[in-house]
């Protein structure tokens, strides 16, 4: 999971919301085009193209609006830009397992839920070369790093499979490189490229480097 810097919601949304009533759940319903797709595009964008929970690669095609907060619970957060995020299986193929936003659904626990929103989401996580992700072992912060890949399936076979792909492709010639090339790499995962994309699974992969630095 990787930190998610939010900034201002499109001006189009906002102009659409001043249109509506303060009774704002309705409405989520309703939100058509152009202004979801400028939401959309925004969400996108400021996530660096990844997904808020895996950080596998998405895009229009393959995301959907998630809340946070879900709508059901906390229908006033239901159009607050703050608690929407991008998170992928948009459509699912046959037989696909649930994970991320798609399997979290209406469950969201402020303490035991942990946030990419929150600055510190990094630290409440490990991950292996066979691309696990595990709850880090500071006591405070195990319980919600567990019970968050539990309720998001993070450790499902796809998953781990994708990520452990991406983490080999990064170490083969890992131990050729200078210390100083070592550096530039996981700095490299570290912010968006010239497209405004992170890498996908970049946290995983910037883990597993430094482990080697």
């Amino acid at each position: 999971m990787k930190h998610i810097q939010k900034s201002e919601e499109p001006e189009s949304f906002t102009n659409w919301k001043q249109q509506a009533n303060e009774d704002w759940q309705p409405y989520w319903d309703i939100l058509r085009n152009p202004e979801k797709g400028c939401l959309d595009q925004s969400l996108l964008q400021e996530q660096g193209f990844i997904c808020c929970y895996c950080n596998r690669r998405i895009g229009k095609e393959n995301s959907h609006i998630e809340h946070l907060k879900p709508r059901t619970h906390y229908p006033d957060l239901a159009l607050k830009y703050t608690n929407l995020l991008a998170s992928c299986q948009r459509e699912r193929e046959r037989k696909e397992p649930l994970h991320c936003g798609a399997k979290k659904d209406e469950w969201y626990d402020e303490h035991l839920m942990v946030s990419p929103l929150d600055a510190n989401c990094t630290e409440f996580f490990r991950y292996t070369e066979d691309g696990q992700i595990l709850p880090t072992e500071i006591i405070d912060k195990k319980d919600a790093a567990k019970t968050t890949i539990e309720k998001l399936d993070l450790n499902i076979d796809k998953l781990k499979n994708m990520r452990s792909q991406a983490i080999e492709a990064i170490l083969e010639g890992f131990g050729d490189l200078s210390d100083a090339e070592k550096q530039m790499l996981l700095q490299g995962f570290s912010k968006p490229d010239s497209n405004g994309q992170y890498g996908e699974f970049c946290e995983a992969i910037s883990y597993i480097i430094q482990q080697y630095i």
